[in-house]
């Protein structure tokens, strides 16, 4: 049976990006233990309709830790207290009675608040649309099947892709760095076959495009990885790095010759 808790929330409200937030408390009541966190707020925001207050406004799609929308900071924490999940992933049993939770919205430069708790990510986007595909026709899936690929390859690929673009690294990191998503987009297409055609160019493009997005560099301290609903890992940064670099010091047909 389902154990019920009163809590205390001290949100941040906020208009939009041109105007001043704050904290606000809002009480949480009768909040049963296995709800998830979004079902939580829905009962919050039902509770504030009813008395003629604006609802808490809050990014969600999925609700299944797929589309990477629901980015909330939860008591300093993006995602929250666990690992490896994101907020729409959280269960209130990881709360107890009475407890006070700090619910905030991402806090970087480059992702301004749309309104309350929603923060406008289309900087990752942006960076996306700047070189994170594949120009030549690779075949449909029969055909990429017929690429040898050693598994470990595969596998650290697969790993990559799994990035769902949340913003949680850059939340996490002390600079905004968006260096974590970046380098999960471009490893996922700089390590397999069909995305050689622009290695290198696709490398300049997304960094150049990150740094226009105004997010700020690496710390190295890791702060990103350990935040990531997905787990993805640093060595993808290290490989951006040789992409760009490589980039800059060779002429793109240069590269090709050499390798």
């Amino acid at each position: 049976m389902a154990q019920h808790m009163n809590l205390t929330l001290k949100v941040w409200r906020q208009k939009n990006d041109k105007t001043k937030g704050q904290f606000v408390t809002v009480q949480a009541k009768d909040i049963a233990d296995d709800m998830s966190f979004l079902e939580m707020l829905d009962v919050v925001n039902e509770d504030l309709t009813r008395l003629g207050e604006d609802p808490i406004y809050f990014d969600h799609d999925c609700r299944e830790g797929i589309c990477g929308m629901c980015s909330l900071v939860i008591n300093g924490r993006p995602h929250g207290p666990k690992y490896g999940i994101t907020t729409c992933q959280l269960h209130m049993r990881s709360f107890h009675d009475g407890q006070t939770i700090v619910i905030e919205p991402w806090r970087a430069a480059a992702f301004p608040v749309l309104k309350d708790l929603a923060v406008d990510r289309t900087s990752f986007d942006r960076i996306q649309q700047a070189g994170g595909y594949v120009n030549v026709n690779t075949g449909g899936v029969p055909d990429a099947n017929t690429i040898p690929i050693p598994k470990r390859i595969a596998d650290e690929a697969f790993e990559a892709a799994t990035c769902i673009g949340c913003g949680a690294c850059v939340a996490a990191c002390k600079n905004a760095s968006a260096m974590l998503f970046v380098s999960a987009k471009i490893s996922q297409f700089a390590l397999l076959p069909q995305g050689q055609t622009e290695r290198y160019e696709r490398a300049q493009a997304m960094v150049d495009q990150m740094d226009a997005e105004g997010f700020g560099n690496c710390t190295n301290t890791g702060a990103c990885e350990a935040e990531c609903p997905k787990g993805i890992k640093l060595s993808n940064i290290a490989r951006m790095n040789r992409e760009y670099f490589t980039a800059k010091l060779f002429r793109e047909e240069d590269v090709h010759t050499h390798n």
